[in-house]
């Protein structure tokens, strides 16, 4: 028996001795980027409670059992917790149930009413939730620095076996400069930092149940707005998004968080502009990283559309077309070949 089946089944004694529930059956319900897991307790009367798997030595569930308490405290809709046994990592949850608006979206469902609701949680979250905010760690420089590392290390080197000398090296750092000071002038707000898609379940009432927040933090008042509407899972045309951002901050006021919208429209975009290109450069390291260390290739097929938000939003502002020179030289030619080199050695079993 592996590791990860005798936690199975020290979670199922759990579940049924400890708490003195009656099970049925227990499901795989999904697992994330992470070390974690989650599985569906299914009672005898067809009930289901959902159950985190978070081994102690690789992951910390008390950052979780914090912001569930934040995000519920601002009226938004967060697995409520059942049971907690802190020192094996095991929590007991309400069950969101399995359909991730990305799914939805994917099956026709309408982007209005599911982004209405998104956006609508998220302004109570933002207007509701400073002084929740302020009990979490910064999102400042050192952390966004930290986080654009990743890119250079993980899909310039790693996966594009790009050799960064040092006009590269200096252009990368000009760059991030740019984007921190550039993110750090924004509002600061409770920041979820990953509300996106695949974290934001359909559920009947109170949409959208909103999952995966653990590493939330104080941080700028654009960045969940780019998890969300610059996907790097789905994308929608720039006019849309666009107007999605109006609507948002227009909400943002009428919510009485003026003090968080921004002098005008043009402001607030370009906000939402530079976080999302700081994001987007550690979402491209994080992906490839996920596949060189984790083993997990799937992300791998995202990379394409992190790379063109990357490419889009530098391509918009004087002050990063030396930085979108170099990606449309030196870049954005070397992915497609690189991925599919990775694939073939995949497909003959061949090591990362």
């Amino acid at each position: 028996m592996n590791a990860a089946d005798s936690r199975l089944t020290t979670l199922e004694e759990w579940v049924v001795h400890d708490l003195g529930r009656r099970v049925a059956r227990i499901e795989v319900a999904s697992a994330d980027a992470s070390f974690r897991r989650y599985f569906r307790i299914v009672h005898p009367d067809g009930s289901t409670l959902i159950a985190m798997d978070a081994p102690p030595d690789k992951e910390d569930i008390r950052p979780y059992l914090k912001v569930a308490g934040l995000l519920q405290s601002v009226g938004v809709h967060v697995p409520q917790v059942h049971a907690v046994d802190l020192a094996r990592g095991y929590v007991l949850l309400e069950d969101l149930g399995s359909m991730q608006f990305l799914e939805q979206l994917q099956r026709g469902g309408d982007p209005d009413a599911l982004y209405g609701d998104a956006l609508a949680a998220l302004v109570r979250i933002q207007s509701r939730g400073q002084d929740a905010a302020r009990t979490l760690g910064p999102y400042d420089a050192a952390v966004l620095d930290r986080e654009m590392a990743l890119m250079p290390e993980w899909f310039l080197a790693r996966h594009l076996a790009f050799e960064s000398g040092a006009e590269a090296q200096s252009l990368l750092r000009r760059t991030f400069d740019t984007l921190i000071a550039a993110t750090l002038e924004q509002p600061r707000v409770l920041v979820h930092r990953d509300y996106h898609s695949r974290n934001l379940m359909v559920v009947a009432g109170h949409n959208p149940g909103i999952i995966d927040f653990q590493d939330a933090l104080d941080g700028p008042v654009g960045y969940d707005l780019v998890s969300l509407l610059k996907d790097c899972y789905l994308a929608w045309p720039r006019a849309r998004v666009e107007a999605w951002l109006r609507e948002y901050r227009a909400a943002l006021r009428r919510a009485g968080a003026a003090a968080i919208a921004g002098a005008s429209d043009a402001e607030f975009l370009r906000w939402f502009d530079f976080v999302g290109l700081q994001r987007h450069i550690k979402v491209l390291g994080i992906f490839a990283r996920l596949w060189y260390r984790d083993g997990k290739v799937g992300y791998l097929a995202d990379l394409p559309l992190t790379l063109e938000y990357v490419r889009d939003t530098a391509s918009r502002y004087g002050e990063l077309q030396s930085f979108a020179r170099w990606l449309e030289a030196q870049i954005v030619p070397r992915l497609a070949p690189a991925t599919a080199a990775v694939m073939a050695l995949r497909d003959r079993g061949g090591a990362r």
